[in-house]
């Protein structure tokens, strides 16, 4: 038993050829097709409609189509066209899009590139809505996968193997003191250093213990940490109304040197590398190209004011 036929592009294109040439052998060659390869795709037609659907014209000229071969003409018009439709890339266009984007990123990243990426969004593309959310580790491969986080931003190695990464900028850390220190402008070593009181960022784990202290351990020393917050953004306004010393990423802390002074921690510290991760499945969407280039032109200007 024979199977039924079934319509696809190559029969849709056949017989659209047909009904635009009226003639088998010009048909043939308009398709790229032998005339017996295309009488065999008018035999699969007649069969798949159950109608002759072109007959031989009495003048000896060509064929003639079937009232059924008529009324199917702008419905095939139409397949083709929307067919063709769909080999079309996809166009993204910044100035007129509604699109949200969804970026999950941590606190230090997002205030140091934020400045620079938000106003070049609503320039560039003001009916775009942005969000920046705080990282759902757990659920990160997840959440990229399933399309409801665009873009994830973190530190270096943080991301799985098969996504997608880009190096954002790398950044060292300085130590920050309020303007009119007591203890001068000078350099501090790592005595005065330890001896000083000192501000903490920290998110998780031990709230008094960070990378300065690990490196601090490592040569046998400690220093005084007497606050210890979660939010980075606090962080500048509590050292520039007290006498804590505070050591965070440079390019964070760049961002206030009008009420800060800024110095090398007598220590020397791992740097720190932000990196941008997405999917590969978004890797070649016109809307996630532009938002990635927004974000990478952003990240080069960082802290560089």
């Amino acid at each position: 038993m024979s199977a039924t036929p079934r319509l696809d592009g190559d029969l849709i294109a056949a017989l659209d050829a047909l009904l635009i040439e009226r003639n088998v052998t010009r048909a043939a060659e308009r398709l790229g097709l032998s005339q017996p390869a295309l009488s065999a795709r008018l035999t699969r037609l007649r069969e798949l409609f159950g109608d002759r659907l072109f007959v031989p014209s009495p003048s000896g000229r060509g064929v003639l189509p079937t009232p059924r071969a008529l009324a199917l003409a702008p419905q095939v018009s139409a397949v083709l066209e929307q067919m063709s439709s769909m080999l079309q890339p996809t166009a993204f266009d910044a100035a007129t899009s509604p699109a949200t984007f969804k970026i999950a990123c941590h606190e230090n990243p997002s205030v140091m590139l934020s400045p620079d990426l938000v106003p070049r969004l609503q320039r560039a593309a003001p009916g775009v809505r942005l969000v920046l959310a705080f990282p759902q580790k757990e659920r990160m491969a997840e959440l990229l996968e399933n399309g409801e986080i665009d873009l994830f931003i973190g530190e270096r190695n943080y991301g799985e193997g098969a996504w997608l990464s880009r190096t954002l900028f790398e950044d060292r850390f300085v130590t920050a003191q309020r303007r009119l220190h007591p203890r001068g402008t000078g350099p501090m070593d790592i005595e005065a250093f330890c001896d000083a009181s000192h501000l903490l960022v920290s998110s998780q784990g031990d709230p008094f213990s960070g990378v300065v202290d690990m490196q601090l351990a490592a040569r046998d020393r400690k220093r005084h940490v007497a606050v210890s917050i979660e939010n980075y953004a606090v962080a500048p306004t509590i050292i520039a109304t007290s006498n804590l010393l505070c050591t965070l990423p440079r390019r964070f802390l760049t961002r206030f040197a009008d009420a800060l002074d800024l110095f090398d921690p007598p220590i020397t510290l791992p740097p720190v590398e932000i990196t941008a991760y997405w999917h590969p499945r978004t890797h070649e969407d016109p809307a996630h190209l532009w938002l990635r280039a927004e974000l990478f032109a952003a990240a080069s200007t960082v802290g560089r004011r």
